[in-house]
């Protein structure tokens, strides 16, 4: 079966780094375009990033852009999250996804992936 897991979550101090990966197993990995959410207590799951079958094509929202940067390897089925400049509002459970279907999309809705990993806890302090 389809099976996302991320790793490299982890408490850090506002201002540092953190990259995350996330690795595909079950699936034609470059057949997907994956993307990153997160989700904070109390608080609705929201689209972090995406990026195409190939990672010709990338998209961020606004509350990341220019700090997080998505990338994948199709030969190692992994896509990553470099987070930079991390602040406390970061501070979520991150989660992948897979989108099988229009892997040439960039898609910002959780309904529109149909994998999802289980998540990695990231934790900024102050």
């Amino acid at each position: 079966q389809v099976q996302l897991v991320e790793s490299g979550g982890g408490l850090v101090q506002a201002g540092d780094s953190l990259r995350l990966s996330c690795a595909a197993s079950g699936l034609t990995f470059s057949n997907n375009a994956m993307g990153w959410f997160r989700q904070a207590p109390g608080k609705e799951r929201e689209f972090g990033a995406a990026i195409t079958w190939n990672g010709a094509s990338t998209y961020y929202a606004d509350s990341v852009k220019g700090r997080f940067t998505i990338s994948r390897d199709n030969a190692k089925n992994t896509v990553y999250l470099q987070m930079n400049s991390l602040k406390p509002e970061d501070t979520a459970v991150y989660y992948c996804a897979a989108r099988s279907y229009d892997s040439r999309a960039l898609a910002t809705r959780p309904y529109e992936y149909n994998y999802w990993g289980q998540g990695t806890q990231v934790t900024v302090s102050s």
